[in-house]
């Protein structure tokens, strides 16, 4: 659990509260005040605090919910109160000692669970420090609990600290739970106590519990997908022809056979299913699971739920391989081989740009496909690494075989190392009896794709290096090894020289996966791509909803210029994704575009032209060029049709009016139509 600030920022001084309650009485009278004795963390939540209106007279969180609404809070949370009540009754007497209790909050602030004296339970009842109490910062101003969640890290919050007048006679540390699985937020641990009983190890006891909490739920979520998994075995195999997907009652990727991709791509899918993938539309608390709001293809899909007695272990997705549904799958063997790219340029033909840095990056990745030397893809976040690492492994001899790819940063280390290595029957708690192969086995023959190499746990490092020297593998509690035989190609956004240099990264085992590597430029560093990457969304994505053509009008094409993309293609996706669902008509305007990219608009809807050829301009005649190169295409394409040339381009007619004269190509327009007459 990462904490950030120095370390002054994460503790309270008890000796400064004079100094800290004399100016937040002149912010809450309205007055200027200054003092180096107010911690960052504490000045920005009671900023927060005067800009939600929190009444800094309140004495105590509003009052508790009903039985009936706090029983419905502890199921809908049951997993975390299981791994974490059990952790909290063994402190009682260490909070006996210190006069503290020990608070169990959910993701929304509500206390669901109490330990501690009781000597202070009364006190702690009067200010709403009880189950059923919602304790965000709206409700309750500054305090460890509301603030944690706000932050989303670890704090202590200590008496003249508080936001609210009755509170300051508390101290509190607290710290948020996050699932080991995807990192977000399942609640928060707090231990609290009246303000002489302050102590730095009551922050220090709730992170160090926070971490044995996860820890639990990363060995229960690994049991739960062990369970699942078994569940669906006899699927795997008497569904050889079908695409199966197997997903957790969360909707997340447990595990997905080969004929997945290419299914979905015949029926006019193109769905990346990475480590971070979730299925929307699917609910285990309705009758039929799939809601409104599931992806559009999934009706061509049957959708069976996974019981363990009462508990919805998850799903199982089949896409039957029958001759109805747009081409079948007839078999693994037959999926691959006619799925296998003819040649290496068609293998990459799904990087959409044309700019010099992304075609030279394409070139050295089609160059090194052909041999069996380890890649190492660097770029940031969301640059495409997959999509670099799938053409590799389509471009390569090995491409009949099976790509297999793993996120080394989503996982906590067992859960990690089970994937990776398998396991043998009895290895631990919930394995399966048979054992389970890891991505390496299930690599065999094909390509392993190691995604955010850089997180890997260092002590995993040297069973990866040795399976990479000797080409066998041992799972987890077997002593026999495993021939294996597969190509490498991992990825990672960090410097890795630099983890080496600080102890986080094995050099050994650099030199190994770094025997060649690709660069992958940000989409920052290839702005001339934009026009054409907007196109390629928003043409694939209304085919995938099963939309009529839509464009940006002129503001929100311009917003799309010129925003400056830090999550780069993955979060020009979504942003199209999004504004594309929301939007009410076939033009879709703005105010659709999530805030922080609408903020890119002009400042005037009568300037908006002129403002996207000064932000046009001020990329360079590369853009420009490569624009007007984009459009003459779409004009050959529909000889001459500008309707339907503008749809292709993603943006309205008018827009396409303005860049043909801007371009000064109204007499291609004219020469087209001629030659297609």
């Amino acid at each position: 659990m990462q904490q950030t600030g120095t370390p002054m920022d994460w503790f309270s001084s008890p000796q400064h509260d004079a100094s800290i309650m004399a100016a937040w009485e002149h912010l809450v009278g309205g007055d200027e005040w200054h003092s180096t004795d107010v911690r960052s963390v504490v000045d920005h939540s009671w900023q927060r605090c005067l800009v939600s209106r929190v009444d800094p007279a309140a004495n105590h969180a509003p009052p508790p919910v009903g039985d009936d609404q706090l029983m419905q809070w502890r199921e809908t949370n049951v997993r975390l109160l299981n791994a974490s009540v059990p952790l909290m009754q063994q402190t009682r007497e260490l909070l006996s000692q210190t006069g503290t209790v020990m608070l169990l909050a959910n993701p929304d602030g509500a206390i669901l669970q109490q330990e501690g004296e009781l000597r202070i339970v009364e006190p702690a009842r009067e200010v709403g420090l009880i189950p059923g109490c919602n304790w965000t910062e709206l409700n309750c101003g500054t305090n460890a609990i509301g603030t944690a969640l706000a932050l989303k890290q670890a704090v202590q919050i200590h008496g003249a600290e508080h936001f609210c007048a009755g509170i300051k006679r508390w101290t509190c540390s607290a710290t948020v739970i996050r699932d080991p699985i995807d990192g977000h937020v399942l609640g928060v641990i707090d231990v609290s106590g009246l303000a002489d009983t302050y102590s730095r190890y009551s922050l220090a006891l709730a992170v160090s519990l926070a971490g044995r909490i996860e820890s639990r739920l990363a060995k229960d979520a690994m049991e739960r997908r062990l369970r699942l998994l078994d569940r669906c075995t006899s699927g795997f195999a008497s569904h050889a022809s079908d695409a199966i997907l197997v997903v957790d009652d969360e909707g997340r990727l447990v595990k997905a056979n080969a004929q997945v991709v290419p299914a979905l791509r015949r029926l006019g899918f193109d769905v990346q299913f990475d480590a971070g993938f979730v299925l929307p539309g699917i609910d285990p608390k309705a009758h039929h699971p799939v809601t409104a709001n599931a992806p559009a293809w999934l009706r061509y899909a049957h959708v069976e739920m996974l019981r363990e007695g009462a508990v919805v272990l998850g799903f199982m997705v089949v896409i039957p391989g029958t001759a109805h549904v747009r081409g079948a799958i007839t078999s693994a063997t037959s999926v691959r081989g006619r799925d296998r790219p003819r040649d290496a340029s068609s293998a990459f033909g799904r990087i959409v740009g044309d700019s010099s840095t992304l075609r030279a990056a394409v070139d050295k990745a089609r160059q090194l496909a052909p041999s069996k030397v380890p890649v190492l893809l660097l770029g940031d976040t969301g640059v495409g690494k997959e999509l670099f690492a799938q053409g590799i492994h389509q471009a390569s001899e090995r491409a009949d075989g099976p790509f297999v790819a793993l996120n080394c940063g989503g996982l906590s280390r067992d859960l990690l190392a089970s994937e990776l290595f398998g396991y043998a029957e009895g290895a631990f708690t919930g394995a399966r009896k048979s054992g389970a192969a890891g991505k390496i086995e299930a690599a065999d023959g094909g390509t392993l794709f190691l995604d955010e190499i850089g997180e890997m746990p260092l002590d995993i490092q040297p069973h990866l290096l040795r399976v990479l020297e000797e080409n066998e593998i041992y799972r987890l509690g077997e002593n026999t090894p495993r021939k294996v035989n597969f190509r490498l190609v991992a990825a990672t956004h960090r410097d890795l020289k630099e983890a080496i240099a600080k102890g986080a990264f094995r050099m050994d085992l650099f030199y190994r996966i770094a025997v060649t590597t690709v660069s992958i430029p940000s989409l920052r560093e290839r702005r001339e791509d934009l026009p054409a990457l907007i196109a390629y969304w928003l043409r694939h994505l209304c085919e995938c909803y099963g939309l009529q053509p839509r464009s940006f009008d002129d503001e929100a094409y311009a917003c799309l210029l010129n925003y400056a993309w830090p999550g780069n293609v993955r979060e020009l996706r979504n942003a199209i994704e999004g504004a594309l669902l929301l939007a009410d008509g076939p033009a879709i305007t703005a105010d659709k575009l999530p805030a922080e990219v609408g903020a890119a608009r002009p400042s005037a809807a009568q300037t908006a032209q002129q403002e996207l050829h000064e932000a046009v301009a001020a990329t360079g005649d590369s853009l420009k060029m490569a624009e007007a190169e984009y459009i003459r295409q779409a004009l050959a394409r529909h000889r001459g049709n500008l309707t339907q040339a503008a749809a292709q381009l993603g943006i309205a007619k008018s827009t396409l009016y303005e860049k043909l004269r801007r371009y000064d190509l109204l007499a291609a327009v004219s020469d087209v139509r001629r030659r297609g007459a």
